[in-house]
Protein backbone atom coordinates (compact mmCIF):
# COMPACT_ATOMS: atom_id res chain seq x y z
CA UNK A 1 0.00 0.00 0.00
CA UNK A 2 1.87 3.95 -0.82
CA UNK A 3 1.91 6.02 1.64
CA UNK A 4 -0.47 9.17 1.65
CA UNK A 5 1.81 12.26 1.51
CA UNK A 6 0.99 15.65 1.99
CA UNK A 7 0.30 17.89 -0.94
CA UNK A 8 3.06 19.90 -2.85
CA UNK A 9 1.97 23.41 -2.95
CA UNK A 10 3.51 26.23 -5.13
CA UNK A 11 2.15 29.62 -5.86
CA UNK A 12 3.57 31.85 -8.79
CA UNK A 13 2.70 35.09 -10.50
CA UNK A 14 0.29 34.97 -13.77
CA UNK A 15 2.61 35.51 -16.23
CA UNK A 16 1.82 34.66 -19.85
CA UNK A 17 3.14 31.73 -19.71
CA UNK A 18 1.11 30.87 -16.98
CA UNK A 19 -2.18 32.22 -18.54
CA UNK A 20 -4.10 29.24 -19.61
CA UNK A 21 -3.66 27.99 -15.62
CA UNK A 22 -5.38 31.21 -14.71
CA UNK A 23 -7.95 30.54 -17.01
CA UNK A 24 -8.68 26.81 -15.88
CA UNK A 25 -9.43 28.29 -12.35
CA UNK A 26 -11.29 31.22 -13.40
CA UNK A 27 -13.05 30.57 -16.59
CA UNK A 28 -12.59 27.19 -17.42
CA UNK A 29 -15.06 26.63 -20.49
CA UNK A 30 -13.43 29.97 -21.89
CA UNK A 31 -16.98 31.71 -21.79
CA UNK A 32 -16.80 34.74 -23.89
CA UNK A 33 -18.70 36.71 -20.98
CA UNK A 34 -18.13 34.90 -18.52
CA UNK A 35 -15.71 36.06 -15.62
CA UNK A 36 -11.98 37.24 -16.75
CA UNK A 37 -11.24 39.03 -13.14
CA UNK A 38 -11.59 42.70 -14.76
CA UNK A 39 -13.61 44.58 -12.84
CA UNK A 40 -11.31 45.91 -10.50
CA UNK A 41 -8.49 46.05 -13.06
CA UNK A 42 -10.32 47.99 -15.34
CA UNK A 43 -13.20 51.23 -15.38
CA UNK A 44 -17.21 49.35 -15.73
CA UNK A 45 -16.92 52.06 -19.07
CA UNK A 46 -13.94 49.96 -20.36
CA UNK A 47 -15.46 46.49 -19.41
CA UNK A 48 -18.67 47.58 -21.37
CA UNK A 49 -16.33 48.44 -24.66
CA UNK A 50 -15.30 45.14 -24.68
CA UNK A 51 -17.07 42.41 -26.31
CA UNK A 52 -16.60 38.83 -26.58
CA UNK A 53 -13.17 37.63 -27.16
CA UNK A 54 -12.09 41.23 -25.65
CA UNK A 55 -12.31 39.74 -22.56
CA UNK A 56 -9.84 37.23 -22.84
CA UNK A 57 -7.38 39.92 -24.47
CA UNK A 58 -7.73 42.48 -22.19
CA UNK A 59 -6.96 39.71 -19.56
CA UNK A 60 -3.95 38.26 -21.29
CA UNK A 61 -2.93 41.80 -21.40
CA UNK A 62 -2.64 42.56 -18.08
CA UNK A 63 -0.60 39.31 -17.50
CA UNK A 64 1.78 41.05 -19.61
CA UNK A 65 2.40 44.25 -17.04
CA UNK A 66 5.71 44.47 -15.39
CA UNK A 67 3.96 43.42 -12.50
CA UNK A 68 1.02 40.64 -13.05
CA UNK A 69 -2.15 41.26 -11.50
CA UNK A 70 -2.04 38.23 -9.12
CA UNK A 71 -1.00 34.81 -8.50
CA UNK A 72 -2.35 31.23 -9.64
CA UNK A 73 -1.49 28.49 -7.07
CA UNK A 74 -0.89 24.56 -7.66
CA UNK A 75 -1.53 21.53 -5.96
CA UNK A 76 0.89 18.83 -6.60
CA UNK A 77 1.30 20.63 -10.67
CA UNK A 78 -2.38 21.35 -10.89
CA UNK A 79 -3.60 24.84 -10.91
CA UNK A 80 -6.41 25.59 -7.71
CA UNK A 81 -6.56 28.89 -6.93
CA UNK A 82 -6.49 32.49 -8.28
CA UNK A 83 -5.67 35.56 -5.98
CA UNK A 84 -6.05 39.06 -7.39
CA UNK A 85 -3.43 41.40 -5.84
CA UNK A 86 -1.97 44.20 -6.17
CA UNK A 87 -1.17 48.34 -5.39
CA UNK A 88 -4.17 49.61 -4.30
CA UNK A 89 -2.92 52.91 -6.40
CA UNK A 90 -2.73 50.25 -9.58
CA UNK A 91 -6.39 49.27 -8.92
CA UNK A 92 -8.73 51.56 -10.39
CA UNK A 93 -12.15 50.09 -8.71
CA UNK A 94 -10.58 50.31 -4.67
CA UNK A 95 -8.49 53.84 -5.79
CA UNK A 96 -12.35 55.53 -6.99
CA UNK A 97 -14.33 53.83 -4.15
CA UNK A 98 -16.57 55.05 -1.64
CA UNK A 99 -17.17 52.41 0.28
CA UNK A 100 -14.04 51.02 0.45
CA UNK A 101 -11.81 54.49 1.53
CA UNK A 102 -8.03 54.01 2.65
CA UNK A 103 -8.03 54.05 6.15
CA UNK A 104 -4.67 55.53 6.55
CA UNK A 105 -1.33 57.10 3.88
CA UNK A 106 0.52 53.20 3.84
CA UNK A 107 1.08 52.26 0.18
CA UNK A 108 -0.89 48.96 0.68
CA UNK A 109 -1.25 46.33 -1.51
CA UNK A 110 -4.97 44.84 -1.69
CA UNK A 111 -6.27 41.38 -2.04
CA UNK A 112 -9.82 42.06 -4.26
CA UNK A 113 -10.47 38.20 -5.46
CA UNK A 114 -10.10 34.88 -4.37
CA UNK A 115 -11.17 31.78 -6.77
CA UNK A 116 -10.56 27.87 -5.57
CA UNK A 117 -11.62 25.94 -9.07
CA UNK A 118 -14.18 24.11 -8.92
CA UNK A 119 -13.71 20.54 -7.91
CA UNK A 120 -11.08 21.90 -5.12
CA UNK A 121 -12.97 23.35 -2.92
CA UNK A 122 -12.70 22.41 0.80
CA UNK A 123 -9.43 20.73 0.34
CA UNK A 124 -7.26 23.83 2.12
CA UNK A 125 -6.13 25.56 -0.84
CA UNK A 126 -6.92 29.45 0.60
CA UNK A 127 -4.48 29.11 2.86
CA UNK A 128 -1.58 28.91 0.67
CA UNK A 129 -3.32 30.94 -2.11
CA UNK A 130 -3.13 33.96 0.21
CA UNK A 131 0.61 32.58 1.53
CA UNK A 132 1.69 33.05 -2.21
CA UNK A 133 -0.32 36.94 -2.66
CA UNK A 134 1.34 37.83 0.62
CA UNK A 135 4.71 36.74 -0.66
CA UNK A 136 4.37 38.48 -4.36
CA UNK A 137 3.44 41.80 -2.75
CA UNK A 138 6.42 40.97 -0.40
CA UNK A 139 8.63 40.69 -2.93
CA UNK A 140 7.81 43.63 -4.80
CA UNK A 141 8.60 45.87 -2.17
CA UNK A 142 4.58 46.16 -0.63
CA UNK A 143 4.61 47.54 3.56
CA UNK A 144 1.72 45.98 3.97
CA UNK A 145 -1.54 43.56 2.51
CA UNK A 146 -5.04 44.46 2.99
CA UNK A 147 -8.26 42.24 1.90
CA UNK A 148 -11.77 43.20 2.54
CA UNK A 149 -13.89 40.00 3.39
CA UNK A 150 -17.42 39.65 4.29
CA UNK A 151 -17.87 38.78 8.04
CA UNK A 152 -20.61 36.00 7.80
CA UNK A 153 -22.33 35.59 10.99
CA UNK A 154 -23.64 32.43 9.33
CA UNK A 155 -23.07 30.14 6.28
CA UNK A 156 -21.61 32.43 3.36
CA UNK A 157 -23.28 33.15 0.16
CA UNK A 158 -21.30 31.25 -2.54
CA UNK A 159 -22.37 33.88 -5.29
CA UNK A 160 -20.31 35.99 -3.14
CA UNK A 161 -17.29 33.77 -2.06
CA UNK A 162 -14.54 36.21 -3.91
CA UNK A 163 -14.57 38.48 -1.80
CA UNK A 164 -13.67 35.78 0.87
CA UNK A 165 -14.69 35.61 4.57
CA UNK A 166 -12.61 36.76 8.22
CA UNK A 167 -11.87 33.79 9.25
CA UNK A 168 -10.14 32.65 5.83
CA UNK A 169 -7.73 36.06 6.11
CA UNK A 170 -7.43 35.17 10.26
CA UNK A 171 -6.09 31.87 9.38
CA UNK A 172 -3.21 33.67 7.28
CA UNK A 173 -2.11 36.29 10.16
CA UNK A 174 -4.35 39.10 8.97
CA UNK A 175 -5.95 41.64 11.74
CA UNK A 176 -9.16 43.47 11.55
CA UNK A 177 -7.93 47.13 11.14
CA UNK A 178 -11.10 48.58 10.14
CA UNK A 179 -14.53 48.45 8.38
CA UNK A 180 -15.85 49.64 5.09
CA UNK A 181 -19.61 50.93 4.11
CA UNK A 182 -19.72 47.85 1.09
CA UNK A 183 -21.26 44.87 1.86
CA UNK A 184 -21.41 41.35 0.16
CA UNK A 185 -24.91 40.21 -0.06
CA UNK A 186 -25.99 42.34 2.73
CA UNK A 187 -23.16 41.30 4.61
CA UNK A 188 -21.04 43.75 6.21
CA UNK A 189 -16.93 43.39 4.54
CA UNK A 190 -14.20 44.70 6.74
CA UNK A 191 -10.62 45.76 6.35
CA UNK A 192 -8.26 43.54 7.31
CA UNK A 193 -4.49 43.89 7.33
CA UNK A 194 -1.29 41.86 7.71
CA UNK A 195 1.71 44.34 7.72
CA UNK A 196 5.42 42.95 6.72
CA UNK A 197 8.79 43.26 7.02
Amino acid sequence: MAESSDPVWETHPVTPGRFEDFADVVNPNRRATHCWCLSHRLRAREIEELGGDSREAAARALCERDVPPGVVTYRDGVPVGWCNVGARADIPRLVHSTKIRPIDEVPVWSVVCVVVRGGHRKQGVTRPLIEGAVAFAAEHGAPAVEAYPADPAGRMDTTMAFVGTRSMFEAAAFEVVGTTEATASGMPRLVMRRTLG
